[in-house]
């Protein structure tokens, strides 16, 4: 039986900088090369050398475009790797406009900072040259014997889990796994018969009370804003949440469930985002295919406002009335959202509504957790707004998610490596798993090499 090693560089301990490396002797496959994200953009960890050399890996493997699974790419690129990058045509979308902003940030935070560039601007060009697009559920065939599967995983656009086979053994990395039910994506599409598993955790140890009462919340918090006049501030993952936000806001207008109110989408990544999802309905649910086909311009409605530039994002606080402010970063941790929050979070009449996970030590994490002020920018800002958080708006599958989704397809698993995590969350789903399931599940150490039989 062929073995192989398979080394976790990054996702481990923690949600952000999945990076796996499985080296079967003959063939070396990257899955995932990430950003290690939290209270700055630039971490000390990103500019690391990597643990192997980039320049004899001869295949990259991508999940789906966030930036915490494609954000370091171009350093791969940049210190020699020149093998060729496999994901599906949504992602390859994604990841040029994703990096292509990260770069825009990065340059801003180095020149306000003096932190020195992850990458050049043509490691980027030289990344998506490399670059090639998969239909989901087609086999790949890579070398030595191995073959690659790309399964719809309902996360984001073009999300999937990927499942590699050589000589009848499987193993299959999840990326992140889609919180089902999404506004506008399908569920996950499980994977099966595979020998190893490597599976998310980031709500390994939580469960997502609010998904069916979501919008209600959401209208909710809409309603109340229009009542006292104020704002509704939402810091905005700009790839999925945002479009899915859009979706339902869209849907209540329509419907008369709530009045119009001016939105703001003030996020120049979060509006090309959209425009990608506009282009690529056939990767969305049917019911949204069948609204848009009934001629439902599902991410337009009355006094929506898309802002490009900062003129027009600075106006915005001029504006008088209620009104709802949809701005990037969806942490906190860079972006127009700042300025916002700067400027409304001393504002009693002010919701901050975060809708999504927030990494330790980011600003929407301190926020979370009842900070009564905060330097945001270096200005100190006294927190009187209300904060309120949906997690039923979280893209990430929750704890029995996680655990239907290895009961599901892991009856033959002979081991599961549970990563992409807190260290708690990972802890507490491995337990899980071996007392639910019977699973022999670890929660891997960073660095770590394990040999398995592949």
């Amino acid at each position: 039986m062929s073995k192989s090693k398979l080394g976790f560089y990054g996702g481990v301990g923690s949600v952000t900088g999945a990076n796996f490396h499985l080296d079967t002797g003959d063939s070396r496959i990257l899955v995932d090369c990430g950003l290690v994200q939290g209270d700055r953009f630039e971490e000390k960890e990103n500019h690391n050398p990597f643990s192997y050399d980039p320049a004899v890996v001869d295949f990259l493997l991508v999940t789906h475009a966030h930036a915490d699974h494609i954000g370091r790419i171009p350093k791969l690129v940049r210190e020699g790797f020149k093998g060729t990058i496999y994901s599906t045509e949504p992602t390859l979308a994604l990841a040029g406009v994703m990096l292509r902003d990260a770069f825009k940030v990065m340059s801003f935070e180095s020149e306000k900072y003096g932190t020195p560039l992850l990458y050049k601007e043509e490691d980027i060009a030289a990344a998506l040259g490399l670059w090639k697009p998969v239909e989901y559920e087609a086999t790949l065939a890579l070398k030595d014997g191995v073959s690659a599967v790309f399964t719809d995983v309902g996360h984001i656009l073009g999300s999937a889990s990927i499942t590699l086979e050589r000589a009848g053994r499987r193993i299959t990395f999840s990326g992140d796994i889609g919180n089902d039910p999404q506004p506008l994506l399908n569920p996950p599409v499980i994977p099966k018969d595979y020998d190893y598993l490597v599976i998310e955790s980031v709500y390994g140890d939580r469960q997502h009370e609010e998904v069916e009462e979501r919008s209600e919340l959401l209208q909710g918090y809409l309603e109340k804003t229009i009542k006292q006049k104020g704002t509704l501030i939402i810091p905005a993952f700009s790839l999925e949440r945002t479009q899915g936000m859009l979706f339902e806001i869209n849907n209540m207008v329509e419907s008369g469930k709530i009045e119009p109110i001016p939105v703001f989408l003030d996020s120049p990544l979060a509006i090309e985002v959209t425009d990608i999802y506009r282009e690529r309905t056939k990767y969305l649910r049917d019911s949204v295919r069948e609204q848009i086909k009934k001629g439902d311009n599902i991410f337009d409605f009355p006094k929506l406002k898309l802002t490009r530039s900062v003129s027009d994002s600075e106006a915005i606080n001029r504006t008088k009335g209620a009104k709802v402010i949809i701005a990037g970063s969806g942490m906190s941790h860079g972006g127009r959202i700042l300025k916002h929050e700067q400027n409304f979070l001393s504002n009693p009449n002010t919701i901050l509504l975060l809708v999504g996970y927030q990494s330790v030590g980011s600003i929407g994490r301190r926020l979370k957790d009842g900070a009564p002020s905060l330097k945001i920018d270096g200005k100190k800002v006294v927190v009187k707004a209300e904060v309120a958080s949906i997690q039923g708006w979280s893209g990430h599958a929750d704890r029995d998610q996680l655990v239907s989704f290895v009961a599901k397809g892991g009856d033959k698993a002979k081991q599961v490596f549970v990563a992409m995590g807190e260290e708690r969350s990972s802890l507490f789903l491995v337990q899980r798993l071996r007392d639910y399931l019977g699973v022999n599940a670890v929660a891997p150490g960073p660095e770590e090499v394990v040999e398995i039989e592949f």
